[in-house]
């Protein structure tokens, strides 16, 4: 795929929250699914999962969140915020002057999803050395040349799995039969993302179950209802269609959205602009 430069572009993202400075593109660098760099005066993000992991550094300000139903807090430090796939997450900005931050989103390729667990343990990664390769491999990501951020990707890979290695086990969904039955009915749903699913089907293709059983089994599992989950991987979805190029219309269509208008309102909650706000910050 033909990399999408970035470029900053300012908004304000109505009822989800105020924007600063929303700047997002695919860097022609493996392992990297996205690069967002945000200035929020006040945003709120839903609790959602991703299927990549999120690496974060504070440029200012402070960011609260809860990961795995327990609460962490980062400001400007030498602190790394990682967040592994597949964990539930939300995040709010706390700092009166608002929040700075730069993600990135790596693939499994970068870091293996048997280091999930030790992520889950420590999301707050004390590391000035390991801060300080991450910043420089953001601003390679400016560049026009992908081998120098190759290579400080290289570095930042290298230092979080020395820092992962032998921390914790991978996270499970437990043997009870509701946890069986949560892992089953996100395996469902991970594979019906664009077409979705009823509620009614989904307990029928899982042993006839209760409904009320499989959204309480599912929540006590994973922290939110099947329905949230749902609705945070298909915004992940528009994000990276939005990213290639589709029109916020296609990439509604395209993510199991209904209409424009549904993803609008859904992905202002999730990422803190609109998306056609947010495909213009990675204009080519």
């Amino acid at each position: 795929m033909a990399a999408i430069r970035p470029r900053s572009n300012a908004g304000n993202a109505g009822n989800a929250g105020k924007v600063s400075t929303v700047s997002a593109w695919q860097p022609p660098v493996p392992g990297i699914a996205e690069v967002f760099h945000a200035r929020f005066t006040e945003h709120a993000y839903p609790a959602h999962v991703h299927d990549t992991w999120a690496l974060m550094i504070v440029d200012g300000g402070r960011v609260d969140f809860a990961l795995d139903r327990e609460r962490h807090g980062a400001g400007v430090s030498d602190a790394v915020v990682l967040l592994p796939p597949g964990v539930v997450h939300d995040g709010r900005t706390v700092a009166e002057a608002g929040l700075r931050k730069r993600v990135l989103y790596l693939d499994t390729s970068v870091l293996p999803q048997r280091l999930a667990g030790a992520a889950v343990d420590a999301p707050l990664l004390v590391d000035p050395a390991l801060r300080e390769r991450v910043h420089a491999l953001h601003l390679a990501l400016g560049e026009r040349d992908p081998l120098e951020a190759q290579s400080r990707l290289a570095f930042v890979r290298e230092r979080l799995r020395g820092r992962l290695a032998g921390r914790g086990q991978p996270p499970t969904g437990g043997t009870a039969p509701g946890a069986r039955l949560a892992v089953r009915l996100r395996e469902l749903l991970d594979a019906r993302v664009v077409e979705g699913i009823t509620l009614e089907e989904a307990a029928a293709r899982l042993g006839h179950a209760h409904p009320t059983h499989l959204i309480r089994s599912f929540r006590k599992a994973y922290g939110l209802p099947p329905h949230a989950y749902l609705t945070g991987r298909r915004v992940a979805l528009a994000r990276g269609l939005l990213l290639a190029g589709a029109r916020p219309a296609q990439a509604a269509a395209e993510s199991g959205f209904y209409d424009q208008a549904h993803l609008a309102r859904h992905f202002a909650r999730h990422v803190g602009t609109s998306p056609a706000r947010f495909a213009r910050s990675g204009g080519a």
